[in-house]
């Protein structure tokens, strides 16, 4: 018997044991998961397109990608327009073929043409180390051949127009000039999709491997969506109406560099435009931080 009780006795430390490792793990996880929760997004920087805020924004007048169009400044033929609190960004065919005074990055002038449009920076204006990117936008159709629009990001020490700071030096898509593509269209390819994604540098000066980082989605362009990317420890993630479509594993910590947020529509082929005006809304953009 008294053998017997010994065991007993033995039986009862060890189970005791075990609930109270249970029960130290799962507190251990209640807390993980309690810090975790309480760390929330606190937003940092919201423009709602009341006006067009020149503390935010400022036009960019580049040559890229072998784009069809002129962008030019201060909204002229109307290309750029804030009224009745949204930003509409456009391409528009004017009547005759114009000089056009955007250079490309080996300093060739863009040819005359008849097209021109739309496209803003927050380089040197709102700039950011990680966090959380969010714009609210539509497009005025489900897409057309030769339509480029876009919202992006890229390192703040990108040496393209406009060059403002002595920092500015560095080439993309390196280390400081990194690209992430929050929301792009390619109306030759298809209609009511758009491409998401991370350009992976190939550590040269203009190279860059646009597909292995990316993919295509399903959205209804001509309806107001939220398309965001957001770093999530080490990964780049991305979501449309706060839902993850998609994750960039790793990508994150290759973006050290604060970054500044790029929204164009562009015109990338010959294609003829069937109609006269293609636009880009913007309801708002904003950027959050974890607290």
């Amino acid at each position: 018997m008294r053998i017997l009780s010994h065991c007993q006795l033995l039986c009862f430390i060890l189970i005791g044991i075990s609930v109270m490792s249970c029960k130290t793990k799962n507190e251990e996880q209640k807390e993980k998961t309690s810090s975790t929760e309480a760390k929330i997004w606190e937003v940092d920087f919201l423009d709602e397109f009341d006006t067009f805020n020149p503390d935010n924004w400022q036009d960019q007048r580049i040559w890229v990608n072998n784009e069809t169009h002129c962008y030019v400044p201060n909204g002229k033929f109307g290309t750029r327009e804030a009224s009745d609190g949204t930003l509409k960004l456009k391409v528009v065919q004017i009547d005759d073929k114009r000089s056009c005074d955007n250079f490309d990055k080996h300093g060739e002038q863009h040819p005359d043409t008849e097209y021109v449009a739309g496209r803003i920076t927050s380089k040197n204006k709102k700039e950011f180390i990680k966090g959380k990117w969010t714009a609210k936008l539509k497009l005025s159709s489900s897409g057309e051949p030769s339509m480029f629009p876009a919202w992006w990001l890229l390192g703040a020490r990108n040496n393209e127009p406009p060059m403002q700071e002595v920092d500015e030096n560095i080439c993309w898509p390196l280390t400081g000039s990194g690209e992430i593509d929050i929301f792009e269209h390619h109306g030759d390819h298809h209609k009511n999709r758009f491409t998401t994604g991370a350009i992976k540098s190939l550590d040269e000066c203009d190279k860059g491997d646009w597909w292995s980082l990316r993919k295509d989605f399903e959205v209804i362009l001509d309806e107001y969506h939220e398309y965001s990317v957001e770093w999530e420890d080490s990964d780049l993630l991305y979501r449309v109406d706060g839902e993850e479509i998609y994750r960039n594993v790793g990508q994150g910590d290759k973006y050290p560099e604060p970054m500044f947020a790029i929204l164009n529509f562009a015109k990338i082929t010959d294609s003829p435009m069937e109609s006269k005006e293609w636009v880009m809304e913007v309801d708002w953009v904003k950027h959050e931080y974890r607290k």
